[in-house]
């Protein structure tokens, strides 16, 4: 004699035998459910699939980011020649492996707009450089107490002189230009004639508060966006120690027009003092600039993009820091006066500033930049027509359009 199963003897036999019936109903909806499920993921996955290879096909390695910073060939000492000297195999290693772009025509690079529109979205995932470019004055009050960037164990206090200085509104908001330039300050620049093709630009950014007047025809005039670290008060302006030092510094302000002035001042500790005696002075002098303090955020957002394309640089130098933002402003960018090394592809002797007497000692003994890596990921995306790198006389040069 069969034995039930528990539960089941108390029900009536008609539902017993209706049971079998609703399970197999049950079975065959969910089969038929997961069978619909399946062909969906599998038509969106072809989907998919096309569609990478369309864009494969029309822009060869733009899937992986990393391919936009190919490692460079290492050269063995043997093949650049015998030195003991590392620091010589070194140097000789870039230059030799930039001597061939010096010789190449101007007419082989072409602008690569989706590229530079793919640059520009992937630098927005980490920061964007309109609200970035400055703290604003709405975030922070006189007395506040702020941490150094570098120094987090530093702070330093918001004064009444800065807090008035703080830009209301984004200097940069809803700001947009087909061509900027972007000027370093290398000695590459002496006897280059860039000078009025810089100027042509739509947009000038200038970095640390560099002379232009006495060499206007090799760096131009105009400037729409300049950099001052505070050292650049101590080392240009003798830390505006005296009467004369002061009127220089107020000259070279009042040359600038009404142009964005860009002040790290939270960075690291020790140039506090040199921010407040600049910004006394461009207060008491009624200075025709816009002031703007960049975002704690910043720098650390910078370099995070950076890291994330294999360029493992600990800090930004302020040139990359103005090119990564200016992805954000600009749709074509041409940097001048980017050049790390001591000589040129021809072996001439490039100054380390254009316009004083720093020997690359200075450099290599106290900077905390990687310019070398630096500039070989630049010209990786020269080479790919992301910017323009301008490193020799812009006389042999077809003029920008």
């Amino acid at each position: 004699m069969p034995i039930a199963a528990p539960g089941l003897a108390a029900l009536p036999s008609r539902r017993r035998l209706q049971h079998p019936r609703s399970m197999t109903s049950t079975s065959g909806g969910l089969i038929f459910l997961f069978v619909t499920l399946l062909v969906l993921l599998l038509i969106v996955d072809d989907i998919a699939q096309v569609e990478e290879e369309e864009e494969e096909t029309l822009n060869p390695g733009r899937s992986k980011m990393r391919r936009l910073f190919p490692k460079p060939r290492r050269k063995t000492e043997k093949q650049v020649g015998s030195t003991s000297s590392p620091q010589v195999l070194e140097t000789n290693r870039f230059q030799v492996g930039y001597e061939d772009s010096e010789k190449r025509p101007s007419s082989t690079w072409s602008f690569n707009r989706t590229l530079s529109k793919l640059i520009r979205k992937n630098v927005l995932k980490f920061l964007d450089p309109e609200r970035d470019i400055s703290i604003l004055k709405g975030s922070l009050r006189p007395g506040d107490v702020v941490h150094y960037v570098f120094d987090r164990h530093s702070t330093t206090n918001i004064s009444e002189n800065l807090y008035r200085l703080l830009p209301s509104v984004s200097p940069m908001k809803n700001r947009r230009y087909r061509r900027c330039a972007i000027v370093g300050n290398s000695g590459i620049l002496l006897n280059s004639s860039c000078g009025s093709q810089i100027d042509s630009h739509d947009f000038v950014i200038r970095c640390n508060l560099a002379p232009v007047e006495e060499y206007s025809s090799d760096v131009g005039r105009r400037s729409n966006l300049v950099t001052m670290n505070p050292s650049v008060v101590q080392r240009a302006f003798r830390d505006l120690a005296d009467g004369e030092s002061q009127r220089a510094f107020a000259r070279r302000l009042r040359t600038l027009n009404g142009s964005v002035l860009w002040i790290p001042a939270f960075m690291a500790k020790g140039g506090e003092e040199r921010v407040e005696w600049a910004l006394r002075l461009i207060l008491r002098h009624a200075v025709d600039v816009r002031t703007a303090f960049p975002s704690l955020r910043l720098l650390h957002a910078v370099r995070g993009y950076w890291l994330t394309n294999e360029v493992h640089i600990k800090r930004p130098s302020t040139g990359l820091l103005m090119y990564t933002m200016a992805t954000r402003f600009c749709e074509e960018i041409h940097l001048y006066g980017f050049w790390p090394f001591p000589r040129d592809p021809a072996g001439k002797a490039v100054k380390y500033h254009y316009y004083d007497a720093l020997k690359y000692e200075y450099a290599s003994g106290s900077s905390p930049h990687a310019m070398p890596l630096e500039f070989r990921t630049l010209d990786a995306l020269h080479r790919q027509g992301a910017l323009k790198l301008h490193t020799g006389s812009c006389q042999k040069e077809s003029p920008i359009k």
